[in-house]
C-alpha cells in the first residue's frame, strides 16, 4: 500500500489552509436560519423535558414541546411551550429545563442564547388521579 505525502500540517492534527482563500474574516458568515433554531431548541426542550420533568404517560398525555426563535447578529431569543407533570416544582423544573435549552442551542448552533421564556401549557396529572370527586 502506498501512501501519498499530504500538505504540512501546523500544529498537532491541523490541516493547512488552503492556498488562495482569504483570511477566515473575509470570507463571509455563516447564517443559521430561525426556522432551524427552532427545531433545534423544540428537540432540546424535548429531551429537558423527559429528563427534567418526566410527564406520566396515558390518555390525555403530554403534547411535544414547541419553539421560536428570533436570531440577530450571532444571539438568539428563545420562546418554549410544554407541558409539565402536577406536582412539580415548577420554578425549580422550569430555570433547569432553561438552562439545558440554552447550553444545547449555544453549543450546536455557536450562537449566544440571550433570552429564554417558557411558558407552560398545561399541568398534566397521572392517569388514575382524575377520577372525579371524592365524596
Amino acid at each position: 500500500m502506498r501512501t501519498r505525502p499530504g500538505p504540512p500540517r501546523e500544529g498537532p492534527g491541523a490541516p493547512a489552509p488552503p492556498a488562495g482563500l482569504p483570511p477566515p474574516a473575509e470570507r463571509g458568515a455563516t447564517v443559521i436560519p430561525d426556522r432551524v433554531v427552532e427545531r433545534i431548541a423544540a428537540q432540546a426542550a424535548r429531551t429537558a423535558q423527559a429528563g427534567r420533568a418526566a410527564v406520566p404517560p396515558g390518555r390525555g398525555g403530554a403534547t411535544a414541546p414547541s419553539a421560536s426563535a428570533a436570531v440577530r447578529t450571532g444571539s438568539v431569543r428563545l420562546h418554549l411551550a410544554l407541558d409539565l407533570p402536577y406536582p412539580t416544582d415548577l420554578p425549580r423544573v422550569c430555570e433547569r429545563i432553561r438552562q439545558d435549552v440554552a447550553e444545547q442551542v449555544a453549543t450546536l448552533t455557536g450562537l449566544r442564547v440571550g433570552e429564554v421564556t417558557l411558558t407552560v401549557r398545561r399541568l398534566v396529572t397521572a392517569a388514575g388521579a382524575g377520577r372525579g370527586r371524592v365524596r
